[in-house]
């Protein structure tokens, strides 16, 4: 007879199930660690529900989500030192993500997680979520000069990397060589 009416917490559901694949990739990307990536993305994804009537108004709600995201994953990293770990690489990924399950691939990803935060914030939301310089200042709260100087130095310090020594010709990280 009559249409059930979507809720706010039915479009909080409905965002959180649809866009966990990417939080849960991207968390991973600046995290560096399965686990740790988890805890992001459940912890973005609260902030996101308590803040839900902002989200939802926001012109772009991924955007709105990535920078909550990126801003516990600094907190985070200010409050305790950074681990080098580095697993397998999680299905998460995607199929589209031709270095899933290779050598260079894992090479990259301990290399990535060897980068200061914000240059691994960097690299991660201008390479592998392929933002604007302004859509990554947006998300790191920093001018788009900043993150082209964060983005580069990362870059060019992946490049330096003995094991990343057969990338170098590389021109995105996150496609193909």
């Amino acid at each position: 007879m009559g249409e059930k009416q979507n809720g706010p917490d039915d479009e909080f559901r409905t965002f959180i199930v649809g866009a966990w694949p990417w939080l849960l990739r991207t968390a991973y990307l600046l995290t560096g660690e399965q686990h740790a990536a988890e805890d992001l993305a459940q912890s973005a994804a609260e902030r996101t529900c308590a803040a839900w009537s902002k989200v939802r108004r926001a012109d772009d709600p991924h955007s709105y989500v990535r920078r909550i995201m990126v801003n516990q994953h600094a907190r985070r990293w200010r409050r305790r030192a950074p681990e080098v770990l580095v697993e397998a690489v999680p299905d998460a990924a995607g199929p589209e993500d031709g270095y899933a399950r290779s050598d260079q691939r894992r090479m990259l990803m301990a290399a990535l997680a060897g980068l200061p935060a914000r240059q691994r914030q960097a690299v991660v939301l201008r390479h592998w979520e392929d933002l604007s310089d302004s859509q990554a200042a947006a998300a790191m709260g920093c001018s788009a000069g900043a993150v082209r100087s964060h983005a580069a130095k990362g870059i060019a310090r992946l490049r330096e990397t003995a094991d990343l020594g057969e990338l170098k010709d590389m021109t995105r990280i996150g496609g193909a060589v």
